[in-house]
């Protein structure tokens, strides 16, 4: 069994781990940005280039026998590599482009939502100009409003009234920021509540849903400064979260299943892969946030520390349409997984610094991510560098492991050390607490 995985992340790092577990020995192959020495030491072979060309990638691949193809990030779901390696009978898992749509156009799937009248759509509006913005804004109300951009933009393109747009100026000007990278842009209502991961596993019929996790993407403690791409993320034994209730994921599952269903019958295609819901819990209910088209990062490296199940077998069971929900298992173990990222990160990062590892106790949870390796020294390339995720009985066990390993990481680096602690999800739980109480307007 040959297995290509494209990307060289830290969520592409996890993917390989789990897939070697497999009974079955899989022989892995990589084609990644950068010389990731964790997902290099688990591969026979490894490609470095343009993981959006496909022309590259058939290019390189053609010597390897691969039996089927895992994409990573969501770039080249956006530019359609999984329907190129399907056009040369290489299976995937990460659906076409038609389908990734659910994550390359924030516009394609709020429309598709209205237009199949599924739940948890907050009011919103889409925008290619200017014309109309103001009086939308005026219309949501002062500090109710969210500016996102349509596309990709590596979790850097969405501001929220209050905590990075201060006025209708300020927002004005972001869209017009959007506007001059040649993007469209969406503006909705603000959500109050605990934001929550959900990621399925899904042959285009079935959903299989995974624990749920809470990532953290402010850059800085007590979840202050600018957006990232998630500086870490947390899971309970219970494989929910203590500030949410059942019915939060069961909502969040039955939306997922309905988008599902909504996109694969307006395509006509099989969506095969990973579907990923980010949604808010509010005091009216579940609310939409995004969906993804592929494993969140940090979010895979909280479940694929867990999975228990052949994740080989399960890829295979997507592709061949016949996924078995009740049979994927996950341990009952907490995780908290805190990220190492450079100085200056999100917006000034530091590039070229050199990290070490070799102090880190337990590698069997460090995940390597935007690094790069040249004549046996690691280097960060200005991205979130490495990631320890703690496993653990306790969420309180798992943030000491993570907190303990972390810190063993040397270099120019930070991290939230923040996140997992029972002080930060006590204030989560307070503060849903609080919401529940109030009356909806």
């Amino acid at each position: 069994m040959n297995i290509l995985i494209i990307g060289s992340g830290a969520r592409e790092h996890a993917i390989a781990r789990a897939l070697k577990r497999s009974s079955q020995k899989p022989q892995l192959f990589c084609c990644g940005t950068s010389y990731n020495p964790g997902i290099e030491e688990l591969t026979k072979g490894y490609w470095v280039g343009d993981i959006t060309d496909s022309k590259q990638i058939i290019q390189a691949i053609q010597d390897w026998p691969i039996d089927f193809a895992f994409i990573g990030p969501e770039g080249p779901l956006e530019k359609g590599v999984a329907d190129d390696l399907w056009a040369i009978d290489v299976p995937v898992i990460g659906p076409k482009k038609n389908l990734a749509q659910l994550e390359s156009s924030k516009s394609f799937t709020r429309d598709l939502m209205q237009r199949h009248q599924i739940p948890g759509l907050p009011s919103f509006k889409a925008f290619s100009d200017m014309t109309g913005v103001a009086e939308f804004l005026n219309e949501l109300g002062e500090g109710n409003y969210v500016v996102k951009a349509n596309g990709l933009m590596a979790g850097k393109g969405v501001k929220v009234a209050g905590d990075h747009l201060h006025s209708f100026a300020d927002a004005i000007e972001f869209c017009q920021e959007i506007l001059d990278q040649q993007q469209s842009f969406v503006i909705e209502e603000k959500l109050v509540g605990q934001e929550f991961s959900l990621m399925c596993f899904t042959d285009g019929l079935t959903l299989a849903p995974m624990p749920l996790v809470q990532d953290n993407k402010r850059a800085f403690e007590s979840d202050k400064g600018p957006n990232t791409g998630g500086m870490g993320s947390f899971s309970s034994a219970d494989h929910g979260l203590p500030f949410l209730q059942e019915r939060d994921a069961q909502e969040a599952l039955q939306i997922s299943q309905q988008v599902l269903e909504a996109v694969c019958k307006e395509t006509q295609d099989r969506y095969i892969g990973i579907l990923y819901g980010g949604f808010i819990a509010t005091v009216r209910g579940v609310y939409v946030i995004e969906f993804n088209a592929r494993f969140g990062d940090p979010e895979a490296l909280n479940v694929l520390s867990l999975i228990e199940s052949d994740l080989v077998e399960l890829c295979q069971d997507l592709i061949q349409g016949c996924l078995k929900p009740d049979q994927i298992r996950f341990a009952a173990k907490a995780t908290v997984c805190k990220y190492a990222v450079p100085h200056g990160y999100p917006d000034h990062p530091l590039r070229h610094g050199v990290i070490n590892i070799d102090s880190v106790n337990n590698k069997e949870h460090l995940y390597l991510a935007a690094v790069n390796a040249e004549a046996g020294i690691l280097y960060a390339t200005g991205s979130r560098a490495a990631a320890y995720v703690g496993v653990a009985d306790t969420l309180s066990e798992a943030e000491l492991i993570a907190e303990t390993e972390i810190v063993n990481i040397k270099g120019e680096l930070f991290h939230r050390k923040d996140i997992g602690t029972a002080a930060l999800i006590d204030q989560r739980i307070q503060a849903m607490h609080r919401l529940r109480e109030t009356p909806c307007a």
